[in-house]
């Protein structure tokens, strides 16, 4: 009793007001309270209160305990607030082993065995009747100095001990929030405890300075990009022919362009530069009524940063219908809720995008909503657009935490939109995520078989990702490129305009399904070639007469751009030797150079048909070609590609410029200045 009351004695001597103290005190206090916050991978249930509330409660106890002399705001928390911590609304574990749940306990019981004897309170309540009554203590703390955006805990974060004076030790900690319940043994000495939230304890005998008990940087960037490594030089008496899939997504050049906003340079794997090439409009040839359902323009152009090669300029123009001509639509907002989501840049921006795309949808369209986290449901039952309250206030209800069951909430989303199915009318699933699935089906080969199968239902399903630090950006491409779909990446706004506005119909509205690229090079002409871009839709050469293999789907209105750089026959630029035996004859200078097929499907079609048309020699090199090479320019270079001699991204630059044409929109004069800050973040 009496070492108990010593002890108590000098943890109670007067300190002098000491800011750096306070710092380290209020650390000390936000590490503790984010320890007991740590995620699992069990789904967490969402919180009854905010977290400015709890913080609230919290610093009021502090003040009532510094107030009484001597005690810092670190002693305080520790010693009486450890009890309070465990948010409202969850599920707690009794002293017993049973377990409670919602607020039938807003804390854990002590048991009788381990409560603090009579005289230890007795000797603490005379302590500080003693203190001195001049005792300044810290200013009190305010709950806005606390950042309170982390909702949810990384894995890395688990399993961080917390701190107890041996003054006020408590029971054995069985569990904090939604965390099993672990077993906690008893400190080995009677002077320090700590408890470890994954039941392991552990102990030096020495309570560790404040410097010590800050925690740790977090490594919290967990994301994985959908890449390969770029495409090699194929020598054209080898191998002529060259086949892969449309794309028509976005999402890399978002992401991008998100990195140098944020003032870094964008990892080299998010790069695919044939995204980067198709994020902006063209002005190319529409095609002609009645007809096929797309145009193709065929243009070789001078290589801006090889004078002894060329450039195969490639391009299609969907047609655009009369937008109230198109069939009804039956949209089913796939909304992840997940604790990932509670950043602003996620849910908060997810909804304000979704309330712009309200507006450009008709009474005849059909919106429900559906929401997952730790499991998946129904929040807005098959709602007619013209109801847009109704969806307005399904969409605002929406809030983050858990885990992320997105098969669960693939699966519900499915059902519902072929429930919402009639004939005639386009039916879609809007998956928005930051792509962050841990519960259910996870793996990208998982879900390419599951999205597979569900495809042929006639139910497209699209992805638009947000947020960065677990963007799974892998997943999103699977998702999409497996359900007939297109991937978009939201970072702004402004891009919500782009996507779910602007563009909307032909991001929502198909024309023309499974489109596949296939070009044969003449060896008497070229000698080598190579596509830029396109890694992860490169196709086998039988896989074009094949209809049963999916590829790229092409919405209504939409432009698809892709570029070979190519090596004419004798040009200087050759990196490899002819062959000596059975090598092409030389012949005389054709204007033919190759040839290209395009193979599709008319939506819901299971038979393709085919498109052919020669690549010339003499063409005109157009505004809208020379801005593609622009940036197709820009995109190999921020992959490091060597490729490009001492072409620097000033060049890119000054191409872009020279090309950027009408640009109504702004979107060619966004990207010359990311050009501009890459180039001063460091890649040239």
């Amino acid at each position: 009793m009496n070492d108990d009351l010593d002890d108590l004695k000098a943890m109670m001597a007067t300190p002098k007001p000491d800011a750096q103290r306070r710092a380290a005190d209020l650390a000390l206090a936000q590490k503790n309270f984010e320890n007991l916050q740590g995620s699992t991978d069990q789904p967490r249930p969402t919180p009854v209160t905010g977290l400015n509330g709890l913080w609230t409660g919290v610093t009021t106890m502090l003040s009532t305990f510094t107030s009484k002399g001597g005690l810092t705001a670190t002693t305080a928390l520790v010693a009486c607030g450890f009890l309070f911590l465990t948010p409202t609304g969850q599920d707690m574990w009794q002293s017993d082993g049973s377990r409670v749940t919602g607020n039938e306990h807003l804390i854990d019981p002590i048991p009788e065995s381990d409560a603090i004897p009579a005289e230890t309170t007795a000797a603490v309540d005379k302590a500080l009747a003693e203190a001195p009554a001049n005792f300044t203590t810290p200013a009190p703390v305010e709950a806005e100095d606390f950042d309170d955006s982390a909702l949810t805990r990384p894995a890395e974060a688990r399993g961080r001990v917390i701190e107890v004076p041996p003054a006020m030790e408590m029971a054995d900690v069985q569990n904090m929030g939604d965390v099993a319940a672990p077993t906690v043994a008893p400190a080995p000495a009677p002077n320090a405890r700590r408890l470890n939230t994954q039941g392991a304890p552990e102990f030096n005998g020495v309570m560790p300075s404040m410097v010590d008990m800050a925690p740790p940087p977090l490594d919290t960037n967990t994301e994985r990009f959908a890449n390969a490594d770029s495409n090699p030089l194929k020598v054209t008496a080898e191998e002529p022919v060259s086949t892969f899939s449309i794309d028509v997504d976005t999402a890399s050049y978002s992401i991008v362009r998100n990195s140098i906003m944020r003032g870094q340079l964008p990892p080299a794997e998010a790069v695919r530069v044939e995204e980067m090439i198709n994020y902006f409009p063209y002005d190319y040839a529409a095609p002609e009524a009645g007809g096929d359902p797309f145009q193709p323009t065929v243009s070789v152009i001078p290589t801006p940063w090889n004078a002894d090669t060329q450039l195969v300029h490639i391009a299609l123009q969907g047609e655009l219908p009369i937008v109230d001509e198109r069939p009804a639509l039956n949209l089913v907002f796939l909304i992840d809720t997940s604790g990932s989501m509670s950043d602003a840049s996620k849910l908060p921006l997810l909804k304000q995008s979704f309330l712009l795309m309200l507006d450009q949808l008709r009474p005849e369209d059909e919106v429900a909503i559906v929401e997952y986290a730790g499991s998946a449901g129904q929040v807005l039952a098959p709602t007619p657009a013209s109801e847009r309250t109704k969806i307005r206030n399904a969409l605002n209800g929406l809030g983050a935490g858990g885990g992320t069951n997105g098969q669960g909430g693939l699966e519900q989303a499915y059902s519902i939109a072929e429930s919402m199915s009639s004939d005639g009318e386009v039916s879609r699933v809007l998956l928005a995520t930051d792509g962050d699935f841990n519960v259910g089906l996870s793996d990208p080969s998982g879900l390419e078989n599951f999205i597979a199968d569900k495809r042929d239902t006639g139910t497209f399903l699209s992805v638009l990702g947000f947020g960065r630090g677990n963007l799974n950006d892998q997943t999103m491409q699977t998702l999409a490129q497996n359900g007939n779909g297109t991937a978009a990446y939201i970072d702004t706004l402004s891009e919500a305009q782009k996507v779910l506005v602007d563009q909307l119909t032909g991001a929502l509205f198909p024309i023309a399904s499974d489109v596949k690229v296939q070009v044969e090079f003449d060896p008497t002409q070229i000698a080598e070639y190579r596509l830029i871009g396109y890694e992860t839709r490169a196709l086998n050469r039988e896989d074009f007469n094949n209809d049963a293999v999916d590829a790229g789907d092409l919405g209504a209105g939409h432009t698809v751009t892709a570029l070979y750089e190519v090596t004419p026959v004798g040009s200087p630029a050759r990196m490899t030797d002819p062959l000596r035996y059975g090598a092409a004859q030389a012949a005389e200078e054709s204007d033919e150079l190759g040839f290209l097929k395009l193979r599709y499907k008319e939506p819901g079609a299971d038979v393709s048909q085919l498109i052919e048309t020669p690549i010339l020699r003499n063409s005109t090199a157009s505004t809208e070609a020379q801005f593609a090479a622009s940036i197709a320019g820009f995109g190999q270079i921020l992959r490091g590609d060597s490729n490009l001699g001492s072409w620097s991204m000033g060049d890119a630059i000054a191409l872009a410029t020279e090309n950027k044409g009408a640009d109504s929109f702004g979107y060619r004069a966004e990207a010359i200045q990311l050009m501009r800050l890459a180039e001063s973040l460091g890649r040239n």
